[in-house]
């Protein structure tokens, strides 16, 4: 790390040293901003859809009972003589 800011120095002198810096703070703050605003964004999307409401499961019926209709020829009583 050393080795860098003395090579940044050779290459940009004293006097620019400080304009650098302070433009590498700032692009720091708005990188993190960026990527909070981007957490916080993702975080509200998932909120939201955990909270939409689901239609209600059908019920399950695991052996519905068939409905059985005695043939139209039986009556009450049993089958027709003939």
């Amino acid at each position: 790390m050393v080795l860098i800011l003395v090579i940044a120095l050779i290459l940009f002198g004293g006097k620019r040293m400080p304009e650098l810096a302070r433009g590498l703070g700032k692009a720091i703050r708005e990188f993190k901003k960026a990527a909070g605003d981007v957490e916080h964004e993702i975080k509200r999307v998932i909120d939201e859809a955990e909270h939409v409401a689901a239609p209600p499961p059908k019920p399950f019926i695991a052996n519905p009972r068939p409905v059985i209709t005695p043939p139209a020829d039986v009556q009450e009583h049993g089958p027709k003589d003939s």
